[in-house]
């Protein structure tokens, strides 16, 4: 996985660190984690680490296209590697947690928007909210509504 990396950053002409790696690798690990999670799983990697140097890392991450930023509304950003496709995500309104869903199989009509307005469209952010199987599980046991 990390020889991987870092050809990929090679390639792009990014230069290659440990923090950097570090940070592509947690982004793989553990999709859909906060720039704090990330934080804490290289330090739990590589040793200290910047708050700062994470967040560097992803941001050139995320701008060199090796990793998506996703911020639904009233959440912390979030990452993924997931880049190379046109997918969606569910969000739990109860615990906050995130999965992916993919576009319309075979047909995109996400990305065909009603007037374009000359705009080219290649990508469409879906968010979907509600409620995951454990949390309406939980709130039947409770008695309230999820």
């Amino acid at each position: 996985m990390i020889e991987d990396a870092q050809l990929l950053l090679r390639t792009r002409g990014i230069q290659v660190t440990a923090q950097r790696l570090a940070v592509f690798d947690a982004v793989a690990a553990r999709p859909h984690a906060t720039a704090d999670d990330l934080a804490d799983d290289v330090r739990a990697n590589i040793g200290s680490v910047s708050r700062q140097a994470v967040f560097d890392a992803l941001t050139m991450l995320t701008t060199e296209g090796l990793i998506r930023r996703i911020q639904p509304a009233r959440s912390a950003a979030r990452y993924e590697d997931r880049v190379d496709d046109n997918h969606h995500h569910l969000v739990c309104r109860g615990c906050g947690r995130m999965v992916d869903v993919d576009c319309a199989v075979g047909y995109r009509p996400c990305l065909e928007a009603s007037d374009d307005n000359g705009f080219t469209i290649d990508e469409a952010e879906v968010i979907y909210w509600g409620y995951c199987p454990a949390c309406l599980a939980a709130s039947a046991v409770a008695g309230t509504d999820a």
